[in-house]
């Protein structure tokens, strides 16, 4: 009896230590996928930021030049048409073939090289902003070409052949690096410019404000829509055949592929209604069609978790079934409402396919003033320089995918914060 006892003792022990074993190999594995996925991050964020923090400086030549205004034809009284039509490129070409004294054509052409084609701007820029300045010697830092960007930054010292620049390019530039005349500052043309084909003047303002205008329209249609239809299927549509198939429906469209949302933008939106192409207002429209069923489903959440306590003592007070839904359940479950809204705009905020098949893909220099106009989005203007093979854009294209994920996370706290501030706890 003894020996029984102890050996039914010994299995319980050993079936004991084996459930705990599982339990903390099950933990190890736990925590192993947990640090993996963290290891995972940390990769893809440190890549990205050694990519594209480079992004954020800019090489520039200070250097001092003379606004002739006898070269230019022009004086303080010209008008701003004049002053446009000046030939300020022929001025920095002119004031550094003095300086520098190339020999023949070839090497004055290596030299005009190293300069940005957006040099001149910078001083049509300068003298529009201040007519003075004209016939005057000013101080200006000029943008250099991407080539001796890159070089400076990543490929100054090395002797791998990776930079286009020529020996006598290479000396000219040592020359001004010695003279402390050749250095970085921080890129203000990447957050002020729209896109261009010369890397060192593209820009992500006209992303940016596609981006702001296509959002604003999303949420314009998708809260006061998807709240409605919240409101409607939990509160006062009927439980029927026809209400199962919506509310299927519904859930079905929260998984389907952004593309599709897309070809239902291009058949409906622009072929059928005629709504220009590339404009913010057909990607709203086609976003809004997407982040509706997202905003649908956690409104319902959020009205299922009102206690219906609440409603019970409405009624209990005289209060009709319209009064009970938007003066007290409706205030309640705004919240929850607001954070889904938020969380489906984030998901569309990175949404790129969809947005290709409107025409949105289309090259946009100028920065939208409003919803009819041509302009772009941050992913698209992303897909697009990751296209191009100058290195110059590949920087670029990470500097743009942090500002993405800025933005990501931005929207994100944004909505943990106004859940965490105006939930009501039952």
């Amino acid at each position: 009896m003894t020996n029984s006892n102890l050996s039914t003792r010994e299995k319980v022990e050993k079936s004991i230590k084996r459930r705990r074993a599982g339990e903390m190999r099950f933990r190890a594995y736990g925590i192993a996928s947990v640090v993996f996925g963290l290891l995972c991050l940390v990769v893809l964020f440190g890549d990205i930021i050694y990519k594209g923090a480079s992004a954020f400086r800019q090489t520039v030549l200070n250097t001092d030049i003379v606004i002739d205004a006898s070269y230019l034809d022009i004086n303080e009284k010209s008008t701003e048409k004049d002053i446009m039509h000046a030939n300020f490129e022929g001025l920095i070409k002119q004031h550094f073939k003095e300086t520098i004294q190339p020999e023949g054509r070839r090497e004055r052409s290596q030299l005009y090289g190293l300069l940005s084609v957006g040099a001149g701007w910078q001083l049509q820029t300068l003298v529009l902003d201040n007519p003075s300045l004209i016939g005057k010697k000013i101080n200006v830092d000029l943008i250099v070409d991407d080539d001796v960007d890159q070089w400076f930054k990543h490929d100054r010292g090395q002797q791998d052949g990776s930079t286009r620049l020529s020996d006598l390019q290479i000396s000219w530039l040592e020359n001004w690096i010695a003279e402390d005349r050749l250095y970085t500052r921080f890129n203000k043309q990447f957050f002020v410019n729209g896109d261009s084909r010369e890397p060192e003047l593209a820009g992500i303002r006209g992303a940016i404000t596609g981006t702001l205008l296509t959002l604003v329209v999303t949420f314009l249609l998708s809260f006061p829509i998807g709240v409605a239809a919240a409101i409607y299927l939990e509160e006062f549509a009927p439980r029927n055949r026809l209400t199962e198939i919506v509310e299927i429906n519904i859930n079905n469209l929260a998984a389907v592929p952004s593309i599709t949302f897309g070809l239902l933008g291009l058949a409906i939106f622009i072929n059928m209604v005629g709504v220009a192409r590339s404009t913010p207002i057909v990607g709203g429209l086609v976003l809004t069609l997407m982040t509706l069923p997202t905003i649908i489903i956690s409104g319902r959440a959020a009205i299922k978790a009102v206690p219906p306590s609440i409603r019970e003592a409405a009624f209990g007070l005289g209060a009709s079934k319209m009064q009970v839904v938007f003066h007290h359940v409706l205030p309640l479950a705004l919240p929850g409402m607001l954070t889904g809204t938020i969380i489906g705009m984030a998901q569309a905020l990175g949404e790129t396919a969809p947005l290709l098949m409107i025409g949105m893909v289309a090259f946009v220099v100028d920065v939208p003033a409003f919803i009819n106009d041509p302009s772009t989005v941050l992913p698209v203007q992303i897909f697009l320089w990751s296209d191009s093979p100058e290195r110059g854009f590949m920087e670029r294209t990470s500097g743009a995918i942090m500002v993405l994920i800025a933005f990501l996370i931005t929207m994100n706290t944004t909505a943990v914060m106004l859940r965490r501030r105006l939930e009501r706890r039952w």
